[in-house]
């Protein structure tokens, strides 16, 4: 003798009016896969079962891919703000002490980055007294330095951009800053012919800020852009 559970009629009623409400609920749904395979026995093999499992699996990797994509896009979009941002304050300044003192003021502020510096090749003794007056920001260094800091050295081509960690930061570029600094973004900067290059240097205390597997593609834009404004002061 067998017997059999039976739905209530309501519930059966509402269930044929609107059967969206169970194909759209992904734990009724499972439910009712594993009641089916259950009623089947050990012995039979769901192929539907099994090609649901795998679309399911395929769909919950598509989703993480999509909100990865997403992610990225916002954090991206956010960083080409910034940048943004960053290039119309550096461009307002009339005045060459004005421009230099933004750069580790309201321009960090809005890179997020806790030390800009630039510095400059030169041959040239009496240029380094002049440079006390206009601050930390600004270092003087022999012909040579800008390449030599940028490859640590080595034979190695340099980059216009350059990522990477620190134990510290070179206290000849942060002065008594560099003791907090853990990574660095480093842009080297083309003045024109005839002139020696220099160096902008955004260095910050987390040490993940930058890191040599980000993209450089803003700070590329960043750099050709502080280039172009540093050829009119000089000049």
């Amino acid at each position: 003798m067998s017997s059999s559970v039976k739905i209530e009629d309501t519930l059966r009623d509402k269930i044929i009016s609107k059967p969206e409400i169970i194909l759209e609920d992904q734990d009724v749904m499972k439910a009712l896969i594993v009641a089916n395979e259950r009623s089947m026995g050990g012995n039979i093999v769901d192929l539907r079962g099994i090609a649901m499992e795998r679309l399911e699996a395929r769909l919950d990797r598509l989703e993480d891919t999509h909100r990865s994509v997403i992610a990225a896009a916002y954090e991206n979009l956010a960083g080409t703000n910034q940048v943004h941002r960053a290039v119309l304050r550096m461009l307002d300044p009339l005045e060459f002490e004005i421009f230099l003192k933004d750069l580790d003021g309201e321009v960090a502020n809005i890179l997020r980055v806790d030390a800009v510096r630039l510095v400059l090749e030169t041959a040239q003794e009496d240029e380094k007294a002049a440079v006390k007056r206009l601050g930390s920001v600004l270092s003087i260094a022999e012909p040579g330095f800008v390449e030599r800091y940028l490859t640590g050295g080595r034979n190695v081509p340099v980059r216009q951009v350059t990522l990477r960690q620190l134990d510290q930061g070179l206290s000849t570029v942060y002065g008594d800053r560099g003791t907090f600094i853990r990574s660095e973004a480093c842009l080297k900067l083309d003045f024109g012919e005839g002139r020696l290059p220099g160096m902008l240097v955004m260095g910050a205390e987390d040490p993940h800020h930058f890191t040599p597997q980000q993209g450089t593609d803003l700070l590329s834009f960043f750099s050709g852009v502080f280039e172009r404004a540093m050829r009119r002061w000089l000049s």
